[in-house]
Formats: C-alpha cells, sequence, structure tokens
C-alpha cells in the first residue's frame, strides 16, 4: 500500500448533501425574505466556509448579515441537514477496505466535525473515521493548510505517507499548501480538466479507485 493515512473531504466527496444543503439555504433565505437563488448555484458554493457560501449568493460583504444568516439557518441544518446527505455508493466500502489493509483515516471540512459524525454515527460506521477537523477546530479554513496539520499530528502521520482526497479547486489548493499528494474525485461540481490542472496523483470518477493508487 502506497500511503499509511488518507484525509478526506466530506461534500460531494464521500457523501452528496446536496439535498440537505440547498434545502436549508433556501429555507433560510425565504425566513429572511431574501431572493431565492438556483439550487445549482448554491450547490457550487458547497465546500466554500459558510460565511463566504452565504456572502457569494445573497450578494453581501456585511458580516453581520451574514452572522445572522447562519444563525437562522442552523435550526434548518439541524432538522434536515444529516437525512438530506447520502454517502456515495462506494464510500462505506472503501473506507472499509482503507481500514482493512490497516490506513489510517480522517477528515478534514468546512463543515462542523459534529454534523460530519453524526452521518457515520447513525449509518453505524463511526469506526472507519479516526478523526475530524471540522469548522470550529481551526481559526484558518481550507485552503489554509492548518486542518491539514492538525490531521497529520492527530494520525501520527509524515506527510509522504498521507494521501488527500477532495473534489474542488479549494481542495486541491489545500493540498499544495500542506505539501500533501493530491487525488481529485469528479463527483463533485469541479470538473476533471480544472482538477487536473493542480498536482495530483490520480483524478477520479469514483471514489473507489483510490484503492488502486
Amino acid at each position: 500500500m502506497r500511503y499509511s493515512a488518507y484525509i478526506f473531504d466530506f461534500d460531494y466527496t464521500l457523501v452528496d448533501s446536496s439535498v440537505g444543503i440547498v434545502g436549508c439555504f433556501q429555507r433560510t433565505m425565504r425566513s429572511m425574505g431574501q431572493p431565492i437563488p438556483d439550487a445549482d448555484d448554491i450547490k457550487r458554493t458547497i465546500g466554500m466556509p459558510m460565511p463566504d457560501a452565504v456572502g457569494k449568493l445573497i450578494n453581501t460583504t456585511d458580516k453581520a448579515l451574514i452572522e445572522d444568516f447562519i444563525r437562522r439557518y442552523q435550526p434548518f441544518a439541524d432538522k434536515y441537514m444529516t437525512d438530506g446527505t447520502t454517502f456515495f455508493p462506494h464510500t462505506v466500502e472503501t473506507l472499509t477496505e482503507l481500514k482493512r489493509r490497516g490506513a489510517k483515516v480522517a477528515i478534514v471540512s468546512s463543515k462542523t466535525s459534529w454534523r460530519i459524525m453524526e452521518k457515520w454515527e447513525r449509518e453505524g460506521c463511526a469506526s472507519l473515521i479516526d478523526y475530524v477537523v471540522g469548522a470550529h477546530e481551526v481559526e484558518h479554513l481550507k485552503p489554509a493548510p492548518d486542518g491539514m496539520m492538525m490531521a497529520l499530528k492527530a494520525l501520527g502521520a509524515e506527510k509522504s505517507d498521507t494521501l488527500y482526497c477532495g473534489d474542488s479547486t479549494i481542495d486541491a489548493e489545500t493540498a499544495v499548501n500542506a505539501g500533501l499528494d493530491f487525488a481529485g474525485v469528479t463527483t463533485g461540481t469541479t470538473p476533471a480538466d480544472v482538477l487536473a490542472r493542480y498536482p495530483h496523483v490520480k483524478i477520479m470518477s469514483d471514489i473507489k479507485e483510490i484503492l488502486d493508487i
């Protein structure tokens, strides 16, 4: 096995959370009297830090307005997010095989860590994840390398033995900034040719292809 540790992005890499995210954004915008953007516009913000996504979608840099949006968003997320999140078809079997091979597995995401683990716990497979770095664990979110450094330390892993897998240019930039090998997966909204512009060991259409690296 080429790598002994694997770090994954969450949304659009391991799961499709678009139903939950789009629904929560639309409900929040409706509650605030904001224009409701097209679902595809919301999907293109998945993976961005929440304040950045909110600012882009409601076209504002007003921190107070963004904070109010996030506060209103939270109850909707509590009710709908995990139910609106599904594993991609080969996610569980792929991580199961990585763990069988003795690899360590972490997730680094701009989502909150407890929300991420809620999905794994509900599905009865939380043991597949050794460590999670979410939005509240680091001061600087991706593409800053802070989350990667925290995950590497927690896993006791060396950069040279670790592969980072994600679906977006933010993920690719994070890998560059952290000095990690990168595998891109096209299950998000970023096409293969865009991911391929960044240093990578492989661009995949399915997460299971990581087993062949």
